[in-house]
């Protein structure tokens, strides 16, 4: 089963707000630590956020207090709420289920798809 992205509006204005989910197959879903994370051109890939198994939920310091990740394992999905968007957002965004350390910054992301761009123009 392929995963699938569902697109919910893909460029926005500085300031706006966009949301992003992935439903992904009973295979590829892990419910202990799944995240989001981003990779813009000529720059490096961005873990922005991990929620683990219990419903904690990490983000890196760029998006904190913007972004907002949830799930529902009922039905292998996972979200991302994104607010206050800025230029420096632009970029593609990947769903991905997260081994090892389920941190943004000691996890291995293993996405689930090819990814959908976020575009926020000033």
């Amino acid at each position: 089963q392929v995963p699938l992205v569902e697109l919910v509006g893909g460029s926005v204005q500085t300031g706006g707000s966009l949301s992003r989910s992935c439903t992904a197959s009973d295979s590829t879903y892990n419910s202990f630590c799944v995240g989001w994370y981003r990779h813009a051109p000529a720059k490096e890939r961005e873990a922005v956020a991990v929620l683990t198994g219990v419903g904690r939920k990490l983000y890196a310091d760029s998006v904190k207090d913007r972004f907002t990740v949830s799930k529902d394992d009922s039905k292998n999905t996972l979200f991302l709420q994104m607010n206050s968007l800025k230029v420096e957002d632009t970029a593609m965004y990947y769903c991905a289920t997260v081994t090892g350390a389920c941190t943004t910054t000691h996890g291995q992301f293993r996405p689930w798809g090819q990814g959908t761009q976020v575009t926020v123009s000033s």
